[in-house]
This record gives structure tokens, sequence and C-alpha cells, in this order.
């Protein structure tokens, strides 16, 4: 008999301390035509727009194997930039993508969790605020506003819980990594992992852990022989 595929799961603190930094990393500054509106809180400090935008950052957090290949694909645009491999390699190269994957399932838009439970605690903290832009038939657009509170929450939680350091450098390096781009954007470039692509809808999507790790050696042994090729010959 095949036992049955344990999937991890986050509890709903994990979930919701996660997405509490993760918001905080992506906000942006409230514009003048939000405050002007009145569709900001009086108390934001900034804003992230559309929960597809939000699900695909939070995607990368979770599974640090498909933020490694990113980093390789960003490394092979910019090969003058040997910080890129050597971000890859600091992941793959420990037991993160293991320690640190939380699955999530394969939707009609891409990877997918329902957020509702997990920024509930938030919201009713007083530490982030949400809203919905409507159209005819549907919601159009998820607003995130995240509040002074929030923030000073988020900058406590820093000082007096060291072993959340690795969500806020993570966070911070997810967001730089795809930095102005926009939900539809981030969701066509995870699509083009042939991977994520198939997994079937309403299941998990898989690691790919160690085709990673094979690339990366790939990339590893081009950037020694482009170096060697650099270094100028001894008179």
């Amino acid at each position: 008999m095949v036992s049955p595929v344990v999937i991890r799961r986050a509890s709903r603190w994990q979930d919701s301390v996660r997405l509490l930094l993760l918001i905080d990393a992506a906000a942006r500054p409230i514009s003048e035509t939000e405050t002007e509106t009145e569709a900001a809180p009086p108390t934001s400090v900034g804003v992230v727009h559309t929960q597809v935008r939000l699900q695909k950052l939070d995607f990368w957090v979770r599974y640090p194997d498909y933020l490694a290949f990113e980093l390789m694909n960003e490394y092979e645009k910019a090969p003058d930039e040997p910080e890129l491999l050597n971000l890859a390699a600091g992941i793959l190269n420990s037991d993160e993508p293991d320690l640190r994957r939380f699955p999530m399932l394969r939707y009609k838009f891409g990877a997918f969790q329902e957020l509702d439970d997990s920024l509930a605690p938030l919201v009713e903290r007083g530490l982030l605020s949400k809203t919905q832009v409507l159209g005819q038939k549907r919601v159009v657009e998820h607003i995130y506003y995240l509040l002074e509170r929030g923030r000073e929450v988020v900058d406590a939680m820093i000082a007096d819980a060291p072993a959340l350091e690795w969500y806020v450098e993570r966070t911070r390096l997810v967001v730089d990594l795809v930095d102005g781009l926009g939900g539809t954007q981030l969701k066509d470039r995870q699509y083009l992992l042939r991977d994520y692509a198939d997994t079937p809808v309403g299941e998990h999507i898989s690691s790919i852990t160690d085709q990673a790790r094979v690339r990366l050696g790939e990339l590893q042994s081009s950037h020694v022989a482009s170096a060697a090729r650099t270094v100028p010959e001894a008179s």
C-alpha cells in the first residue's frame, strides 16, 4: 500500500507573520491620488496592489528552489553580477529548499492560497487594511494598506525575534528581484518554468530542487571557465 504524500503546511500564525513581513517589504508609498480620494486609511504608511502580485511574491518566499532558479535566470542576463549566482548557491547548497518550502496549489492563475484567513488577524489588530475595487460582475482588484501600527509591529518583531531574520531578508530579496513588475507580469514569468505550468489545476506545485542544483553546477563551471579566460597570462 502506497503511503499518502504528506503536504507540509504553515500554521495560521506563520502565514500571518510571513504575509505581514512581505507586505512591509513590498509596500510602496501612498500616492497623492489615493490620499485625496480617501481610499487609503489615514494611518497608512504603504500600499500593495493586487492579490495576484501578493500571491506571486509569496510563492517565491515559500519555494526557495524556484527563487534560486529565478536568480540564475537573472544571472544569465547579467553574468557580470556573480552575486546573483552566489545567492542561488547559498539557497541550493543548504537544506532551505526542504525546510522552508510550504507548498501552494496550482490554480487557473498560477500558485494560489486563500489569503483571507491569514490576513484576518492583521486586519483585526489594526496592522493592515484591505479594500476591493469592484467591477460590474466581479472584484477587479484587491488593495492592501500597511498601517502605522503594522510597521511598528514589524520593527518590534525583528528586534525581539531574531529567528524571523530569514523572512525579513528573503521577502526583501524577492521584492528587489522583481521591483516594478505587476501581478500579471510575475504570473507570466513563473509560467515560463515547465514544472510550474504543467502542474494540474488543483494540485500542489512540486519541488524543482534537483534540476536547480544541476543547473547551478553548470553555471558555476561556466563562470569559473569564463573567469579563467579573462586572467592575463604571466609574463
